[in-house]
């Protein structure tokens, strides 16, 4: 698929950017992959894994400055969207900024990749884009409809737009079990609510499920990964066993429990062995058998939420993972 082709991923230096690249460079051989993102430091350290590898090339840029993304998209084929303002108190506190980066960047992207002639997008969307609460999940709800949108914005031209959609990423910067781990010689875990669930998925995961977007896509689809749950209380006895539980609070902006479905998708929605598939009710592009192709249909009112979620991992599992993967947890 990505034989012999130009790709880019914007906030290449994330989490996801740190393991879409070199697992893209082992499965395929692209001609070029160029990571952009607006971190001159980022950029720096992360070059210094490739060595000479003439396929790998950084772009300093922002998506929020339409004449750089004209620039940096010149010649590409596939453009992976993962740059965002993504921690949910930084976006509460920050509100234009977030707006400017979940949104603005992503009107500019989708102008820029259409005017650029790009084949294929696939975005990056987040549980919290369902049934938002906080700025940070309606703007990336408003971004999922912009790119689902794009799709007819772009009129006679051949730019298709996808999405995906998945929860919390295990062991990446800013997320809970690093926070754990920071806070575990202290015998003493913060605990928003001891009710509190969350959906939990490998960066690994996620990028095998962006390459399935790019395969499978028409245009318009938002493809979620079916991903076990865990209760916060399971994740802190599988960081520090022993450590003692204070109840802090639900913090500005959070869920008690994540949802990537909700009711009203679920007109839209079908069902395929390892993921769920949402389709655009634009156009009667939900009833469309190329998008559909071998789905079946969930029920009217299905949600796919953490706490109802039929699949579970237990602490051992996690304690498991961590243990093969203390090293990189929190550094990427």
């Amino acid at each position: 698929m990505f034989n012999g082709k130009n790709i880019l991923i914007t906030g290449g230096t994330g989490s996801f950017g740190h393991t879409f690249v070199p697992m893209t460079l082992a499965r395929f051989n692209p001609k070029r992959l160029i990571v952009f993102s607006r971190d001159e430091m980022k950029q720096w350290e992360m070059a210094k894994l490739y060595g000479d590898d003439p396929r790998v090339r950084f772009f300093i840029g922002d998506v929020r400055d339409k004449d750089r993304l004209h620039r940096a998209l010149n010649g590409i084929d596939y453009v992976v969207h993962a740059a965002a303002t993504k921690i949910v108190p930084t976006a509460e506190y920050n509100p234009f900024e977030c707006i400017k980066t979940n949104i603005n960047g992503a009107m500019n992207l989708i102008d820029t990749c259409i005017d650029q002639g790009v084949k294929r997008v696939v975005a990056l969307s987040t549980d919290k884009a369902s049934s938002p609460v906080n700025l940070y999940g309606a703007t990336k709800l408003a971004s999922d409809k912009l790119f689902v949108a794009g799709n007819s914005y772009a009129g006679g031209q051949e730019t298709r737009f996808g999405v995906v959609r998945y929860g919390n990423v295990m062991g990446s910067r800013g997320s809970v079990i690093p926070f754990f781990l920071t806070q575990a010689d202290t015998g003493k875990l913060p605990i928003t609510d001891p009710r509190m669930t969350r959906f939990m998925i490998t960066l690994e995961q996620g990028v095998e499920l962006v390459w399935h977007a790019f395969q499978d896509m028409v245009g318009g689809e938002i493809y979620v990964k079916k991903i076990p749950s865990m209760t916060i209380t399971d994740i802190a006895k599988a960081v520090a066993p022993d450590a003692e539980h204070e109840i802090i609070g639900i913090r500005p902006g959070e869920k008690l429990h994540e949802q990537m479905i909700s009711q009203e998708d679920s007109y839209h929605t079908y069902e395929y062995p390892e993921y769920f598939k949402i389709l655009p009710a634009i156009h009667q592009w939900s009833s469309d058998v190329n998008r559909i192709k071998k789905g079946i249909k969930v029920p009217e009112g299905f949600t796919y939420s953490s706490d109802n979620n039929s699949e579970w991992m237990d602490v051992k599992v996690l304690q498991e993972w961590i243990e093969i993967n203390r090293a990189k947890i929190g550094t990427i």
